[in-house]
């Protein structure tokens, strides 16, 4: 796909009678920049220059609409055959164990989350990611949209993935989409115990066919299943969390509790502020200690 990027880009760039070194001036980046992509050497093209590809060759957003095929060759086959299910599936189930999943982040979270990644090279790369993700997203807003449905283990809500102000803004963002009519979303309370996904999470994809994938996934690893007896397997047990998980309207409760202890979280000083203060009135403490003479407060003797 690099490649056919490269060959539209070089194939345009010379019907509009530009130089490489002409492009890379209009588009912002050096002249040997354009080699490297119609060679499809060297970096993948960002989104963002893709667009400017897109603008300065007049192509009526023909590299931008092949830009996410480019940039699926960074992800093993597997993962590429994922992405691909989902943009076509009309049914998907979600059990998320550790963060929100990717359909339902707000950008602070989704950056939060992407700048852990061991994959990740530099900030134009993990902003790239972010776009990527945010438009992901734009799907549940068309006539085509996915019936959706999340459920979301308690310890989602309770870690403060990018700070408490980001915590606060996304778990909003989760009782405001849980309303809509076509997105269900449970939470799983920690008080039921073990289940068969734990230290992981599973998505089960229904394709307009009618047949089913699920998608199994770690903290460095996925693994997507096509089997119809293991999809079966695995549908079972999203069904069991699903009985398991508190009623939608009540877990859209305990979101918005969570929430309400993020924002009054928020007011609580920080631990550097804490230590600040406790080293104060220990001064504080020691210089009346000095004013009364220094001397040892007298033991109580017991009474006889």
């Amino acid at each position: 796909m690099a490649a056919l990027f490269g060959a539209r880009v070089r194939r345009l760039r010379t019907a509009a009678g530009l130089t490489q070194a002409e492009l890379g001036t209009r588009t912002h980046v050096v002249g040997t920049r354009i080699t490297q992509i119609e060679r499809a050497s060297g970096a993948k093209p960002t989104l963002e220059l893709a667009r400017a590809l897109d603008a300065a060759l007049g192509a009526d957003d023909l590299l931008v609409e092949l830009w996410p095929y480019v940039y699926r060759e960074a992800f093993p086959d597997w993962s590429r055959k994922f992405m691909e299910h989902s943009e076509r599936a009309v049914v998907v189930r979600e059990y998320a164990a550790h963060v929100v999943p990717g359909l339902l982040q707000t950008e602070a979270y989704a950056r939060a989350v992407l700048k852990v990644g061991r994959t990740l090279g530099n900030e134009e790369q993990l902003e790239e990611r972010v776009g990527v993700r945010m438009g992901r997203q734009e799907r549940l807003g068309m006539p085509d949209r996915p019936d959706l449905w999340v459920v979301l283990d308690e310890s989602v809500l309770r870690r403060p993935v990018g700070g408490k102000p980001v915590m606060h803004e996304q778990l909003a963002r989760l009782l405001g989409i849980g309303s809509e009519p076509h997105i269900t979303v449970q939470v799983l309370p920690f008080n039921q115990g073990e289940h068969e996904v734990m230290g992981g999470s599973l998505t089960l994809l229904t394709l307009p066919d009618g047949s089913e994938v699920a998608y199994t996934e770690g903290a460095h690893y996925g693994q997507l299943v096509e089997d119809p007896h293991e999809v079966r397997s695995f549908a079972l047990t999203y069904d069991r969390l699903r009985a398991a998980a508190l009623p939608p309207l009540m877990s859209l409760d305990m979101i918005r509790s969570v929430m309400e202890g993020y924002n009054r979280g928020a007011k609580v000083p920080s631990r550097s502020e804490r230590r600040r203060v406790a080293q104060e009135q220990l001064q504080q403490s020691g210089r009346r200690q000095l004013r009364g003479g220094g001397g040892r407060i007298p033991r109580r003797r017991p009474r006889p």
